[in-house]
């Protein structure tokens, strides 16, 4: 990728609030004639938009396909002969991996590699996709589903946040909800699939179509992905350790930290818990899944929306957050089936909300875009511990409550509603300022 020997000036831009509190954010750096080699437009063009639609296809290849581990969890439990605490771990790991690579792609993608990284990633996630087909016994399914497909998915997810925010100053939030869709809609479409094949042709070869529609999107992602080029610096380290003397982002991290840590536990555990608790049949747990799904569309979308137009990234974030904990916390009065469906929307509704706003509020944490991809990563891979050990955890209280959900659930909120303290912490150190 071509370099730019001209330096890069940013602008920072304070704005009002419109409703109570000063909302602190800073304009990214803005390329002059001579610093932009293709003179593309920011905040909007075909240039900027095709970025959104390669995030897009990138979140839909990994969270959208990651989204169906619950459609086979119950496969796997039953043709492995494991436990679902066993089994959990085959969406830890990749879910770990998806975040805590970002310290090595995130800078990689600062520069210049960023083709070599979409390139690797991509193939990772089809040669995953295609080996988690022939799985036939344990360690297989960890090395496919788990390191191959979290290796796939690591290297892509910051450059796919890092691709959008670094061409959005204006509106990013809304940006990085649209791409962030690709999740909720990939969702619907594979679990769409799942329904339509499974019973005809049997699961290897449902998942070798997934494969397929995910190395189409591939070709796309790759004959249109075009990210902004910055002078590079390649004596970049992998970790700024000074961004954690900032107390603002330090707060930030460790929330996240405890709001991963409860967030995706009902992600792997309401399938299970509709059947096992409330009764509902296999195809009641597909429906299931796509109401999950259905329900992030607009909740990614409008509290993004709401965030650019009214109220800020940051200050959208908290309520949503705070949101997440309080459903997975009432989750623990479900008992019936037309209970679990209304829990099910608003889980949807929040955590879809939370996922957008955290990544657009942690890179409007950082004013330089050449550092952009670094810090992104570093915040994530904090976060990715939490995405390691929070559900194989909740499969042990299962387990300790034997098979009453009960600990599981306030482990869940519990953990949510601390990470929304912190941030709460980091939001008042940035108004401080």
């Amino acid at each position: 990728m071509a370099e730019s020997s001209d330096t890069i000036a940013a602008e920072p831009k304070y704005t009002l609030d419109s409703k109570s509190a000063t909302e602190i954010s800073t304009q990214a750096h803005v390329l002059s004639d001579h610093e932009d080699f293709d003179h593309a437009q920011l905040n909007g063009g075909l240039v900027a938009w095709s970025q959104v639609l390669v995030s897009f296809l990138l979140v839909v290849n990994g969270f959208g396909y990651f989204s169906s581990f619950g459609l086979f969890e119950g496969h796997w439990i039953t043709i492995l002969d494991e436990s679902a605490f066993t089994i959990s771990w085959a969406g830890s790991v990749p879910l770990f991996l998806l975040f805590f690579l970002g310290v090595l792609s995130g800078p990689l993608m600062d520069v210049g590699y960023f083709y070599s990284i979409i390139l690797v990633g991509c193939s990772l996630q089809i040669l995953a996709v295609f080996a988690t087909s022939a799985v036939a016994s344990y360690w297989q399914l960890i090395l496919a589903q788990g390191v191959a497909q979290g290796l796939g998915n690591g290297m892509l997810f910051t450059p796919c946040v890092t691709l959008v925010a670094v061409w959005f100053n204006k509106k990013r939030a809304f940006a990085l909800s649209i791409a962030a869709c690709g999740a909720p809609i990939g969702g619907l479409v594979f679990t769409a699939m799942f329904r339509q094949l499974a019973g005809r042709i049997g699961y290897p070869w449902t998942i070798r179509i997934m494969g397929f529609v995910m190395l189409f999107n591939m070709i796309i992602i790759l004959l249109a992905a075009k990210p902004r080029r910055f002078k590079k610096d390649s004596r970049r380290s992998l970790v700024d350790v000074s961004a954690f003397k900032e107390p603002t982002y330090l707060l930030f991290s460790v929330g996240l930290f405890f709001l991963l840590f409860g967030l995706y536990i009902a992600y792997f555990y309401t399938t299970t818990f509709g059947r096992e608790v409330i009764g509902i049949s296999e195809a009641d747990s597909l429906t299931l899944l796509m109401i999950l799904n259905g329900a992030g569309i607009p909740g990614r979308v409008i509290p993004a929306y709401l965030a650019d137009r009214f109220f800020g990234t940051f200050s959208t974030l908290l309520p949503f957050s705070f949101g997440v904990g309080v459903t997975l916390l009432m989750w623990t009065q479900v008992h019936t089936q037309a209970g679990f469906y209304v829990f099910i929307v608003f889980y949807g509704i929040c955590a879809n909300a939370v996922q957008t706003l955290f990544p657009s509020t942690l890179s409007q944490l950082t004013t330089d875009p050449t550092k952009m991809g670094q810090r992104v990563g570093m915040a994530l891979a904090v976060g990715s511990l939490a995405c390691l050990t929070g559900p194989p955890l909740a499969g042990i209280l299962i387990g300790v409550g034997h098979g009453n959900y009960l600990y599981a659930q306030l482990f869940g909120g519990c953990s949510v509603m601390i990470g929304f303290l912190f941030l709460m912490a980091a939001r008042w150190t940035q108004l401080r300022k």
